[in-house]
């Protein structure tokens, strides 16, 4: 499924689980690890010096992919390293398309008080911008990363974008022999009191339970057995999460973005709020451009 991952480090000391986790996947994969550094030469205090604070910075980075190879090492993962200089977000992006990576693997946030640039904004940009699909891990003390997972949730509205993530998420279900969770929500709440009636929520639904069909029959063409549909209302990113935990989903794979009428469910927001909110690892997967 996955022969070439990047996997961003920089140093952040809960590296240690994510590290493992990519281990497990390329076990059962057996792809290749590119672990990289981003020696972050945008930021205020580099940005007037001279060559030898870069220098310093991409010794820093040295360091930190030979401390993270040491890891990988231990679990017998093939990798290679690199250290470059740029603007860590599109560096990471423009870097897994020019090498042909086929995914990226970045955290959300760390444990601490106080993250470094791959947790947060970063990671939540390298999501919005990357044609490579990205999964993303919170690393909290009470979270736990499983694998192989067995149950993965595919939210869906069906629109292409949608659609596009779906049949990632589907290849993926087949090569782990996993269960599969359809799920499209009702946004009924954004249409606002003004608009909502009982015929539109009627056609809303229709639409809904038209999504999950379609993925559930794609999904058993595929010879997937166990794939379970869901119908919710209300906030998509809030059913989402709700599912997750009702359902001991162990990763989610959805699109970025999705339709733009008043029955869209995966719009740029909601995968972003799911990124930084989902207990479980998420795969986010850009639209057919």
């Amino acid at each position: 499924m996955y022969e070439n991952i990047l996997l961003p480090v920089d140093g952040n000391d809960d590296a240690a689980e994510i590290l493992h986790h990519v281990g497990e996947i390329t076990t059962w994969t057996s792809a290749t690890v590119r672990l990289l550094f981003v020696a972050d030469t945008t930021r205020d205090s580099v940005a007037v010096v001279e060559n030898t604070v870069v220098d310093t910075l991409v010794q820093e980075g040295e360091k930190v992919v030979e401390e993270a190879g040491k890891t990988l090492n231990s679990l017998g993962v093939e990798y290679t390293t690199d250290v470059v200089q740029g603007n860590p977000a599109p560096t990471i992006v423009d870097y897994a398309e020019r090498y042909d990576h086929d995914l990226i693997v970045v955290p959300s946030h760390g444990r601490g008080g106080v993250s470094r640039y791959l947790h947060g904004s970063v990671s939540e940009k390298v999501v919005r911008l990357s044609p490579v699909p990205v999964l993303t891990a919170r690393m909290k003390p009470d979270e736990q990363l499983e694998f192989p997972y067995k149950n993965l949730l595919i939210p869906t509205d069906g629109s292409a974008e949608a659609t596009t993530a779906a049949d990632h998420g589907l290849e993926l279900a087949k090569s782990l022999n996993a269960t599969v969770h359809v799920l499209s929500v009702v946004d009924d709440a954004s249409l606002g009191l003004d608009i909502r009636s009982e015929l539109l929520t009627e056609e809303l639904e229709q639409v809904a339970t038209k999504a999950v069909d379609q993925i559930v029959t794609e999904a058993k063409t595929r010879g997937l057995t166990d794939v379970i549909g869901h119908i919710g209302s209300g906030s998509p990113a809030t059913e989402i999460q709700n599912t997750i935990e009702s359902n001991d989903i162990h990763a989610v794979i959805m699109g970025t973005t999705g339709r733009q009428g008043i029955d869209r469910i995966l719009l740029g927001s909601v995968a972003e709020t799911t990124v930084r909110s989902a207990p479980v690892p998420v795969i986010t997967v850009a639209g057919n451009s």
